[in-house]
């Protein structure tokens, strides 16, 4: 019976195993949810970083585009087994800032707080990207050209 019962035991296991890399799997397929602000002077994209540090980001502004990637790593904890590996830990986030968009990605800056929030700044340039308009001025008349009506 005590055969048995460690099969029974160790077969719970490799399933468990099984679903929990399998659930990790789809979270690493899944982009990470974010929010788009925009101030007069920038905008801020906010994305759900929960277990990383800040090592583990990388953020990039490609082509209109904010795009995070966070390899976050498991703890090791003494006297514990794991039995259910269910977090991804390869996570990727992509954010499109809107067509009209003039920023300095250069100047952009990212913040990781305590709670798991990437919070990443991009400026809008100087100046924006406003036209003035103008009303067109007349044509003035030139002397040396006859007038028609003459």
């Amino acid at each position: 019976m005590t055969d048995f019962k460690e099969f029974g035991k160790s077969a719970a296991n490799a399933v468990l195993e099984r679903v929990g890399r399998g659930v990790g799997k789809v979270q690493e397929r899944k982009p990470l949810p974010y929010d788009v602000l925009e101030s007069d002077d920038a905008y801020l994209v906010v994305f759900d970083a929960p277990g990383v540090t800040r090592s583990d980001v990388q953020v990039r502004y490609v082509e209109g585009e904010v795009q995070v990637r966070l390899d976050r790593f498991r703890d090791f904890h003494e006297g514990f087994e794991m039995r259910f590996p269910g977090r991804g830990l390869s996570l990727d986030g992509r954010a499109r800032l809107p067509p009209d968009a003039d920023v300095d990605a250069g100047e952009a800056s990212a913040t990781l707080s305590d709670n798991g929030t990437l919070r990443i700044e991009v400026p809008k340039r100087a100046g924006g990207t406003d036209v003035e308009v103008r009303e067109e001025e007349p044509a003035a008349e030139t002397e040396d050209e006859p007038d028609e009506s003459e």
